[in-house]
């Protein structure tokens, strides 16, 4: 008689490559063909970490924090599990130069990365019945998230028309009794737009009327280059509850440093009477914290950074977006609806009706890495199939040379005109 088992996998982690930007690029790296005799450099436009280009490297006084802190002995100890003093205080005080009000240590609590920081917001949500409101097209870790905690997902619309603008009245039209927050990533990903003051003004007025939170994804916050600014969702804390994620990773360009934080910006102490501050503390008490002497860098990292480091990262994306968004004017079956004004992204409409033997975006996104070693993510990665997320975040003339290959790829499947 055959052995019986009790145990068997949660079905939902079984799925949950399929809401992965990793895993999706994996199976599309995986039809790129090795020729040992004659190999294709592969060019990452899917990934949205540019840390590996010398024109991206982080600044030498983040390393220099990073390796003091490791040699001073004083970070070799388990961390509090909001996050070492000096560290949390550091940050609030970085927050609090683009803000009307100051930021307490106590507002911050320190995360492994933004995705820790993520996962931590949607357990907290975690009710029976409640739903979480997302953007379309958006950074979908979010509804794996939520789906694992039992968070029913709502999409509002992000409009390529308006600049990719949150569509408001759409937005409230999805919204019940058991709506808890709605998110926003400003910067975007993947559109790579900025939201204005005055659109974010009414994104604040709009989850007041809702009676909502607004959850503000600003990891890729001040990398922006077009005619909005940077403006953090904070600054509207006064008309409703927000919390912001953010991190290290893309300002100072070192994801694998995995150092993320949650901020609570409650000037009318709503979450905190709701219980919402005290259940960040208590997911904290039972998660793991991000390395002691990371955290214990944060102080001099962000002290010693000379502006002319975010300069130069911002004029390098600039130029990129620049060479992205004019290339990208030059294939047919393409079309940008606005030029990427922040992030390190750009979302493209592909036209499948000029394409002869493309079924879809993913189809096209592999054959793409088969034929020429050009790594894109298709759009249903993000929720809008049939277009493509690309990233401009590596060397210039790595980019260009990848956009020649798209461009070259799309005229040899481009259906034949009788």
């Amino acid at each position: 008689m055959e052995q019986k088992w009790n145990f068997k996998p949660s079905s939902t982690l079984l799925d949950a490559s399929s809401l992965s930007v990793r895993g999706v690029l994996t199976r599309i790296m995986g039809h790129i063909e090795t020729d040992t005799n004659n190999p294709k450099p592969v060019i990452p436009l899917g990934h949205g970490d540019p840390s590996a280009f010398p024109c991206f490297s982080t600044t030498p006084s983040a390393v220099d924090a990073v390796a003091n802190a490791l040699r001073s002995g004083k970070f070799n100890s388990y961390a509090p599990c909001v996050g070492v003093a000096s560290a949390r205080k550091a940050i609030a005080e970085y927050m609090s130069q683009d803000l009307p009000y100051t930021l307490l240590p106590d507002d911050i609590y320190l995360t492994n990365g933004c995705s820790q920081a993520i996962e931590i917001i949607t357990s907290v949500l975690a009710r029976s019945g409640a739903n979480i409101l997302l953007p379309k097209p958006g950074y979908l870790f979010y509804e794996a998230r939520a789906v694992f905690n039992g968070v029913e997902t709502r999409y509002f619309d992000l409009v390529p028309e308006k600049g990719w603008e949150v569509d408001l009245d759409g937005l409230a039209a999805l919204s019940d009794e058991n709506t808890v927050a709605m998110v926003i990533v400003n910067p975007g990903n993947p559109c790579g737009n900025v939201f204005s003051y005055e659109h974010l003004a009414k994104v604040a007025e709009t989850a007041k009327k809702l009676g909502i939170f607004v959850i503000a994804d600003e990891v890729y916050g001040h990398l922006t280059f077009g005619s909005n600014k940077f403006v953090p969702m904070g600054v509207f804390s006064s008309t409703v509850p927000v919390i912001t994620l953010g991190s290290i990773s893309k300002r100072w360009v070192v994801p694998g440093w995995r150092l993320g934080w949650i901020a609570t910006h409650d000037s009318n102490d709503i979450l905190k009477r709701a219980k919402v501050v005290d259940s960040i503390k208590n997911y904290l008490d039972i998660s793991t914290d991000p390395a002691t002497f990371i955290q214990g860098a944060i102080p001099d990292l962000i002290a010693n950074t000379n502006e002319d480091f975010f300069l130069k990262t911002v004029e390098t994306l600039k130029t990129t977006a620049d060479i992205c968004y004019n290339k990208l004017k030059e294939i047919k079956c393409i079309t940008c609806p606005s030029k990427p004004e922040g992030s390190m992204f750009v979302m493209v409409n592909l036209d499948l009706s000029q394409l002869g033997d493309i079924k879809d975006d993913l189809d096209f996104c592999c054959k793409l890495a088969k034929e020429e070693s050009v790594i894109i993510l298709p759009g249903c990665t993000v929720g809008f199939k049939n277009w493509l997320r690309i990233t401009h975040a590596i060397e210039p003339s790595s980019l260009e040379d990848g956009l020649d290959k798209l461009k070259s790829f799309c005229k040899r499947h481009a259906k034949q005109m009788n």
